[in-house]
């Protein structure tokens, strides 16, 4: 083992329970690599799940990979074998597989460090035979892949649970079967439903720079790459593989209630899809409570909107009985009920959060949020009144057809919950705390709002300095906002194509510097992220079958200029967005 291995401090060496170390021989090698630091990479459900899934194989050996700390990555990068596993410090390019969980754009740089750090060609056509295989996976690869398409060999679109074992089944076979690297690729794209190789397709260009076509190279590859989907019926629920004092959670196990969303709101991307939105039964999600009792009596409950959660009072009063706690991150203000609250007070939560999203009730109809401010206040009343609670209001801003009467809204709204949560606290002594965060709409594929460009950079800054003097004028109230430029930054990401990827190639020549990178780029940015997208237009992603029909995505367009609702998800009982019939 290299010494340059041996002397990194890295997180998880001492104190992680549930890790699992097996013998190489015979078996798949996989590094499964995040690319952000180890403490965000352990605080993400999915990517234990995979870690998991993968290990429980008797054919699979899976080490994980992290971005090192800042103040390690350039040991990483002076010679040496460079970036090991955390399992074993096994080199990365001596792995068969380097498969990556994306959830989130912005960790995209970390890739690019990850593949160099490791010693593998950073595109996928400069790799020969001696080096691993890349594979993608995580929810943005299934909105859209395109921008990393330069840097993976193949993509799998959709949910692990029903795709893997037949994407490894199939990989084992292939895998020393004396193909080339170009045969083992066609035979993936041909036989694993769901799994997407950027190199076997074709993209060509309008003038004006649009996509015109987007076709494969060769007969048997699909044209539409499915998105496949676990059943609450037949997958277990997902729960921590690995208990590590390194991360925000500590000891605490957490337990996925749920996936999906059926209250259909136009900006979120999860909300479409992982359609239809799921839950598991009661009675599996008591037994997975009760397992995950065993290992932690600390639990955090996940999922879109916990206080929907069928049965979710009952499940909670079991943890408590069973002499457990629990969290949540966030709760719907129309589902909230007193009881629930009871429970996280006894619990030891001491801040609740809710989603108003926007100030005005006309902008809340745009986005189909279904929440109306006496609800929203309603729940201030309960959470204030009940329990002392700290509330933390997530809001946006730059929504498509936001005005100024809008934003001004957003000041009126916190100055009435401050108005009720004052009220209600006065006879306790103790008045608990109002904290804002404000985050810069960011478009997204699949979602009603994709053909909507973001807001120019420089506006949002200003409604920004504007809602800050505002708010802070009223006393209790803190405001977090994010950084529009990061914002932009996601939105090229989200809404680019393969075009794209030679941006985030300059990025990480640059050393990370986005401004730099920008600067000297032959792509334009601002034509993905400030361009309104024409409802004929063929965009990056549409390959991508979610079953949702494009119809009724322009239908929401249309309703959402008209600051119109439409229903929520009543799963197996319409038909309107095309994916319960599929």
């Amino acid at each position: 083992m290299s010494g340059i291995l041996k002397n990194l401090n890295l997180p998880g060496s001492h104190g992680e329970k549930g890790t699992v170390r097996k013998d190489w021989g015979g078996r798949i090698s996989v590094a499964l690599a995040y690319p952000n630091t180890y403490s965000v990479g352990m605080s993400s459900l999915g990517f234990q799940v995979l870690y998991h899934l993968l290990n429980r194989r008797k054919t699979i050996v899976a080490e994980r990979v992290f971005l090192p700390e800042p103040r390690e990555e350039s040991l990483l990068l002076e010679g040496g074998r460079g970036l090991g596993s955390l399992e074993s410090r096994s080199p990365l390019s001596r792995f068969d597989l380097v498969a990556f969980s994306l959830p989130f754009e912005n960790d995209y740089p970390g890739v690019l460090k990850i593949l160099e750090a490791g010693r593998i060609p950073l595109l996928a056509g400069e790799r020969d035979e001696s080096d691993p295989f890349v594979l993608g996976g995580g929810i943005t690869t299934f909105l859209n892949p395109e921008p990393l398409s330069p840097f993976f060999d193949f993509f799998l679109l959709g949910e692990a649970e029903p795709i893997l074992d037949r994407f490894l089944e199939v990989f084992r076979e292939v895998l020393h079967s004396g193909g080339s690297r170009r045969e083992i690729l066609r035979i993936l794209a041909r036989r694993v439903p769901s799994l997407y190789v950027p190199s076997l397709y074709r993209v060509t260009y309008n003038e004006d720079g649009t996509l015109r076509s987007r076709e494969p190279v060769e007969p048997g590859i699909p044209e539409r790459i499915p998105v496949v989907r676990s059943h609450p019926l037949q997958a277990p629920v997902s729960t921590s593989a690995i208990l590590t004092p390194d991360t925000p959670f500590g000891d605490r196990v957490l337990v996925e209630l749920g996936r999906g969303c059926g209250r259909s709101c136009r900006f979120c991307a999860a909300g479409y899809v992982y359609r239809p939105p799921r839950t598991h039964p009661e009675s599996r999600l008591r037994r997975a409570v009760d397992t995950a009792l065993e290992k932690s009596r600390r639990l955090g409950l996940l999922s879109a909107a916990v206080s929907d959660t069928p049965g979710i009072e009952r499940l909670t009063a079991r943890i408590l009985e069973k002499g457990g706690t629990f969290s949540v991150s966030s709760v719907r203000a129309d589902s909230l009920t007193p009881v629930l609250l009871d429970h996280l007070k006894a619990s030891g939560q001491k801040t609740l959060a809710f989603a108003p999203e926007a100030g005005s009730e006309r902008l809340r109809r745009v986005i189909n949020k279904h929440l109306s401010e006496e609800e929203i206040l309603r729940a201030v009343r309960l959470a204030a009144g009940r329990g002392g609670f700290g509330l933390r209001l997530y809001l946006m801003i730059g929504l498509p057809t936001e005005t100024r009467e809008d934003l001004e809204a957003i000041r009126d709204l916190v100055k009435a919950i401050k108005h009720h949560v004052v009220k209600e606290s006065s006879t306790r002594g103790r008045i608990g705390k109002i904290h804002l965060s404000v985050n810069c709409f960011v478009p997204k594929a699949f979602t009603p709002f994709q053909w909507f460009p973001m807001e120019q950079v420089e506006t949002l800054k200003e409604k920004q300095k504007w809602l800050k003097k505002v708010l802070l004028r009223e006393g209790g109230v803190t405001v977090h906002f994010d950084v529009p430029r990061w914002a932009y930054v996601q939105a090229l990401l989200s809404m680019g194509d393969r075009r794209v990827g030679s941006i985030l190639r300059k990025v990480h020549e640059a050393g990370g510097d986005w401004r730099k990178a920008l600067r000297y780029s032959d792509i334009n940015p601002d034509f993905f992220v400030y361009r309104p997208k024409g409802l004929e237009e063929l965009l990056p992603w549409d390959f991508i079958d979610h079953g949702i029909r494009r119809e009724h995505l322009r239908k929401e367009y249309e309703l959402a200029l008209e600051a119109r609702e439409s229903e929520t998800c009543r799963v197996g009982e319409c038909r309107r967005c095309g994916v319960c019939p599929r």
